[in-house]
């Protein structure tokens, strides 16, 4: 963790031991694990290696045009210029013209190919990371803020797309540069090359000291990235409860808070990175000095230095420290990447729901039955959130689960959903476990209708067809008639051509209820389950809503989380829950009868 205390011109970076040393907790570990993340990275670029070998070979020949264009000059100056010899000069010129201008064609095509390949490789990756969280447990969710899960899809993959665009040629092209042109020094002048580098360990300190210090801060900004978009992403979706308590100041403080911490990280991170083209621009001038002035002394006392060699040792000189600076930039980036990857496979890596049963495709009667379930969300609380419940259902009853907030009522819901899994006990569907069913096999043969409906950025009759997706445009119109909402509908000026979302004001709440009550419906659902509909809607609306579930409702087996007791009073049977128990269970009139938890409910 990095802390920063106040100095009179600014900030100050407080780095622990652990985060230079990369010894901190497990997080950390992980981003120092540089080889697998680049080995997992290998992997997602299978389909691409080819053309990556295509591309290392056109950067070693780059390369080496970069190499034999100072050498080619050196010779000319040696051979033709000095004394003056110019038979074959023209020759010299047009092979370094050549040179030259093969060595702009084939930058241009590693580019070309490079970024073709990159870009094919973050599309596997994002498409990878899309397509496993579709499949990881509601629990995931319910442990991560949105924004910060999207930061990783975004941001993270971004840096990543980017380092693959540009980084590995600056990479590649660097170690190749740097090998090359110390292989062609030694040749030249073995003197001359130990004295330029001399400049190595004054190098390797100095960057040393500055990688260091950005590992860790890179880290922590792709962190502080994703928590920052996080907040925003919530309080954009609050804002009516952000106005409604009036605490724009506070959520502002807030904000504040989060971007002043990101903003303090990547200063720093940045300073130091950017120290490293300075660090290398006074070497480079450094090793340009000692050329020319030990060199210099060499061509006029011995026979072994010549002007020519002068020259291109000082263009080497320049490509020697080039290279270097590259490496120490595109490490900084590297790092980046690193830890965005690490944290896109923390994400893959994670497991996805159970899906091992055995049954693939069957139409559902409807036959429910719970048999002694235990369940709770954290397996260290005493007391379980479902404690030993058991009932039965027959194939197109209802039944109405009631009781006080925590008693349970939408947690036997999820379970039966599989969105989560029983500790103990089991979950029958016509007489099978819900293990052995394929989880889209539960899914085809039910429908979830939610008290706050979720509607997608998408017009009216795309929000029905995603209940089925093969629907017609007939079936569409058939299932809204059927929810009561056509007639609303057509009022609209686009009709089902209409583009909502789940802000769109132009609709009521109800008017959504409809739209996601029509959605159950042109599934056609065996099973049915509602989490009251219309606990937040005008009496008119709440007619036609009760109206269109009822309908819904008829010959499917239904279960209803009740909020507001009058609404479920048609229902064949009551399951009255609390503390995760069952304390209850009959008829309306039963219960009544019998004068406990839920009579004295009804009568407050």
């Amino acid at each position: 963790m990095i802390k920063f205390i106040r100095e009179p011109f600014g900030l100050k970076p407080i780095l622990k031991k652990e985060d230079i040393g990369n010894k901190g907790n497990k997080n950390q570990q992980r981003a120092s694990n540089m080889s697998g993340t680049l080995k997992r990275l290998w992997k997602f670029m299978r389909d691409e290696r080819y053309k990556v070998l295509l591309v290392i070979i056109i950067v070693v020949i780059t390369s080496l045009l970069g190499i034999i264009g100072p050498f080619l000059v050196g010779r000319a100056i040696d051979n033709y210029l000095v004394p003056k010899e110019f038979d074959g000069f023209v020759t010299l010129l047009l092979v370094l013209l050549g040179v030259y201008v093969l060595h702009s064609i084939s930058t241009l095509a590693q580019s070309f190919i490079m970024v073709g390949a990159s870009q094919r490789t973050v599309f596997n990756m994002r498409y990878r990371l899309f397509n496993h969280m579709q499949y990881l447990p509601i629990d995931f969710y319910n442990k991560r803020q949105q924004g910060e899960l999207m930061s990783r899809m975004t941001n993270d993959i971004e840096t990543i797309s980017q380092t693959l665009n540009s980084s590995f040629i600056q990479f590649t092209t660097s170690v190749i540069t740097l090998i090359g042109t110390i292989s062609v020094m030694l040749y030249l002048s073995p003197l001359l090359t130990i004295l330029t580098l001399t400049i190595i360990p004054l190098l390797f300190v100095l960057v040393k000291y500055i990688t260091n210090r950005t590992r860790p801060l890179y880290r922590i900004r792709q962190r502080s990235t994703g928590e920052l978009n996080a907040y925003i992403e919530e309080v954009i979706s609050g804002q009516e409860i952000v106005k409604a308590f009036s605490q724009e100041d506070y959520v502002i403080d807030q904000f504040e808070k989060r971007t002043r911490n990101l903003r303090d990280v990547t200063f720093w991170a940045n300073l130091y990175s950017g120290m490293i083209p300075k660090i290398m621009n006074m070497l480079n001038n450094l090793s340009f000095t000692i050329v020319a002035g030990i060199g210099g002394i060499l061509a006029l006392t011995t026979d072994t230095v010549t002007v020519g060699i002068i020259v291109v040792f000082a263009e080497y000189a320049r490509q020697f420290t080039r290279p270097l600076a590259d490496l120490a930039n595109q490490f900084n980036q590297v790092l980046s990447a690193i830890a965005g990857a690490e944290r896109v496979f923390h994400i893959i890596d994670t497991e996805t729901e159970k899906d091992d049963g055995t049954i693939t495709d069957r139409d559902l009667n409807g036959h429910i039955e719970f048999k002694n379930v235990v369940f709770s969300y954290d397996k260290d609380q005493k007391r379980p959130t479902i404690n030993d419940v058991s009932f039965d259902i027959k194939p197109g009853e209802s039944i109405a689960l009631i009781g006080s907030t925590g008693a349970g009522k939408t947690t036997i819901v999820q379970l039966l959903n599989r969105f989560y899994e029983v500790d103990k006990g089991e979950i029958l569907i016509d007489g099978e476990n819900i293990e052995n069913y394929k989880r889209h096999v539960l899914k085809e043969n039910s429908a979830f209708v939610i008290q706050d409906p979720f509607i997608f950025n998408a017009s009216i009759k795309e929000n029905v067809r995603f209940g089925k997706l093969d629907a017609t445009d007939e079936e569409i119109i058939e299932a809204c008639k059927n929810a009561n909402a056509h007639d609303f509908i057509m009022e609209l000026e686009y009709g089902y051509d209409t583009v909502i979302d789940g802000e769109n004001h132009a609709l009521s709440v109800g008017e959504r209820q409809l739209i996601s009550i029509a959605r159950a419906f042109i599934r056609n659902p065996n099973i049915l389950l509602l989490d009251e509909a219309t606990s937040s809607i005008d009496t008119i609306t709440e007619l036609k809503i009760q109206e269109a579930l009822e309908s819904l409702m008829k010959g499917r087996t239904s279960i209803i989380i009740a909020h507001r007791l009058n609404t479920v009073r048609a229902v064949d049977r009551l399951i009255v829950l609390e503390h995760g128990e069952i304390i209850e269970s009959g008829s309306h009139k039963e219960l009544l009868d019998q004068k406990g938890v839920y009579y004295k409910m009804v009568n407050g």
